[in-house]
């Protein structure tokens, strides 16, 4: 699921929660609809990866989010990323 697509869940209060998923040093956002769960992509359909909650959590606001779990159980900020 890419941006607009979530803005349009949203806009139809269709999104039930929001997590911040950690995975390494990098993190992803899972966002949960009736019934499915959606991880964010890009517009060419990879993975949206961020490398702080900072920088995430700002995302999911400006899409006007306000709640968010994070789930950091496979969080290493340390570790170096293949992508870098």
């Amino acid at each position: 699921m890419n941006r607009k697509a979530l803005q349009t869940l949203i806009e139809a209060s269709a999104v039930k929660r929001a997590r911040i998923v950690a995975n390494g040093s990098r993190l992803h956002i899972e966002v949960d609809a009736p019934g499915r769960s959606f991880v964010i992509e890009t517009d060419k359909g990879a993975v949206r990866t961020w490398q702080s909650i900072d920088s995430a959590a700002k995302w999911l606001r400006g899409l006007g989010i306000g709640q968010v779990a994070l789930e950091l159980a496979h969080w290493n900020p340390d570790q170096r990323s293949l992508l870098a």
